[in-house]
């Protein structure tokens, strides 16, 4: 169930190809209101990283941070570089026992001083649901780099009417004709590669038809399902198995983000090619080593890659990348080099990555876990576009208007005032809801927060987050740690 919304509903903003998804707002954090009016929170100096929360009792989802009186807000505010923590006296933390947030943690950062403004079990590992891709993008950006291309390669059989097509890892490769947008943006086409194929052969001198072609999909290696996924995602169109050969994700509907995947991956992109050569079959087989290449086609590059899994939340693209991190890396081509692998490349960004667990690269396994502070603090980097990283910071859904964050559940009613405010990666599977990512507030100031809710909790967690991240909004750098 990763980051879908109830009964599947408008789901435009996922679902169709373009663009628009990660296009930032052209301007955000300016408003032309005024603040509510809400009630000064009890005045004590405290320190902006004090770690404890005081037991209040369950308020209804609509309250507001507490924040004394002011004037109307300027047009265009002016960010606070930094607020004494006595003279921050905004307050969610009636917010943050809401029941529908379980077990709640965050972090929030004040990005221009790098302060911790608010924080609740920041450094417990927890389940991150699909956070866990912002993850798998900052290893793949450093290990593989944003020009990174995956590529699809046919090469010559062991006699003349055969051909074997050898996958790469490129799950985005398509089977629909050039020119045909599949859901993935720069896609390559096997119409393409067949077309390359029958040139060469020609230039060659081979004159034999092509009766067989072998698929060969040894790149990735292990199980192509992780035990701990739910089976039923295959056919909700939110994962498919994890081959190294495969078309449009195994999606049944080449131009639809949620489409039924199938049970053979592998057995698909291989009719689908033998198309192309009039009498020939298909069948699982391997290229012999040193064979002659006779095409290649290669996948869009990383840096369009990102925003295609981080927006729409695409879970095949991210076991993808995370099994290509793996083999660059040089621990293996399975699910379980995963597990070495992602925190290994983490390590070039200067964070503790000792306490993470990863059991995958998209977030469907619950035997992932994060800390909030470790996921905030990569935030921190993101914003700072450190390296390679501000791919992730032009890649995150906008709330209200693109990806995850654009269905029609997310920043509803009284939370709607913090749409186009707050761009970030959502996170949902059955006992772990989260929401990360850039907040551009009320009084001009620009947040880094990440929120997890988890252990009893449901799809109404979504609301239970979004109001606090509202809450954030409101408060900006005047947020307070009580």
């Amino acid at each position: 169930m990763d980051d879908q919304q109830p009964d599947r509903v408008n789901q435009t903003a996922a679902t169709t190809p373009s663009t628009t998804w990660w296009r930032r707002p052209s301007s955000l954090g300016i408003l032309g209101g005024a603040l509510a009016l809400v009630v000064i929170a009890a005045g004590f100096a405290v320190g902006s990283a004090a770690r404890t929360p005081a037991a209040v009792s369950a308020v209804p989802a609509s309250s507001e941070p507490s924040v004394s009186p002011s004037a109307e807000i300027p047009v265009r505010p002016v960010p606070q570089q930094a607020i004494p923590a006595a003279a921050r006296t905004c307050s969610v933390e009636s917010l943050t026992h809401d029941p529908r947030l379980g077990t709640f943690q965050a972090q929030v950062y004040n990005v221009a001083t790098g302060e911790i403004l608010f924080e609740r079990d920041p450094d417990t590992p927890r389940a991150t649901a699909s956070s866990m891709k912002i993850l798998t993008a900052a290893a793949a950006l450093h290990v593989l780099g944003p020009d990174y291309r995956a590529s699809t390669r046919v090469v010559a059989g062991p006699d003349a009417s055969t051909i074997v097509l050898v996958g790469g890892g490129d799950l985005t490769l398509s089977r629909l004709p050039s020119g045909t947008e599949p859901v993935y943006t720069g896609a390559a086409h096997l119409d393409e590669l067949a077309k390359k194929v029958t040139a060469a052969r020609k230039a060659a001198g081979i004159s034999e038809p092509v009766r067989r072609i072998l698929l060969d999909s040894t790149y990735f290696g292990g199980p192509t399902w992780d035990q701990s996924w739910p089976a039923t995602e295959r056919q909700a169109g939110w994962l498919s198995h994890i081959t190294a050969l495969q078309v449009d994700a195994d999606r049944a509907d080449p131009k639809a983000f949620l489409s039924p995947r199938g049970e053979d991956p592998i057995g698909r992109a291989g009719a689908a090619f033998a198309g192309y050569f009039p009498g020939a079959t298909a069948a699982v087989g391997t290229a012999t080593t040193g064979a002659t290449e006779l095409a290649s086609v290669q996948s869009a590059p990383l840096s369009t890659l990102i925003p295609l899994m981080l927006v729409p939340s695409d879970n095949t693209l991210a076991e993808m990348l995370g099994r290509q991190v793996a083999i660059k890396m040089g621990t293996g081509n399975t699910m379980a080099a995963v597990s070495q692998a992602i925190p290994e490349a983490l390590k070039t960004y200067g964070l503790d990555t000792s306490a993470l667990t990863i059991a995958d690269t998209s977030g469907m396994s619950p035997n992932n876990a994060v800390p909030p502070a470790y996921l905030a603090s990569l935030y921190l980097k993101v914003e700072a576009r450190e390296a390679n990283l501000g791919y992730i910071r032009d890649g995150l859904a906008v709330a209200g208007q693109t990806g995850t964050l654009g269905y029609s559940n997310r920043f509803t009613g009284a939370n709607a005032v913090a749409r186009g405010h707050i761009v970030g990666k959502t996170g949902s599977i059955t006992r772990a809801y989260t929401l990360g990512g850039f907040i551009d507030a009320a009084d001009g100031g620009t947040l880094a927060f990440v929120i997890y809710a988890t252990g009893r909790v449901s799809e109404s967690a979504r609301q239970g987050i979004d109001t606090v991240a509202t809450g954030f909004y409101r408060c900006g750098n005047g947020l307070s740690n009580h």
